[in-house]
């Protein structure tokens, strides 16, 4: 994991480009407060699939989630 501030991003955007490419993780500071972190897509597609582990019930895939949904949203009516 890299650290940097806004302004050496800013000043330096290959170089950090480059090591989240590299499946690296650059966390950017400002005013010494952390916001934002720069990954690579495969890895933000990982990262989230992850966190969804568990989320949703094994019996539910995405037709079934969305027609749920749908359902729900038009007795809100």
């Amino acid at each position: 994991m890299t650290i940097a501030t806004a302004t050496e991003v800013q000043n330096n955007v290959g170089r950090f480009l480059k090591v989240a490419q590299e499946g690296g993780e650059v966390v950017i500071f400002k005013n010494g407060v952390e916001v934002a972190r720069l990954v690579s897509k495969e890895k933000t597609i990982s990262f989230l699939s992850d966190q969804l582990v568990g989320v949703l019930s094994n019996d539910m895939d995405e037709k079934s989630a969305r027609a749920k949904r749908m359902r729900r949203h038009k007795g809100s009516r």
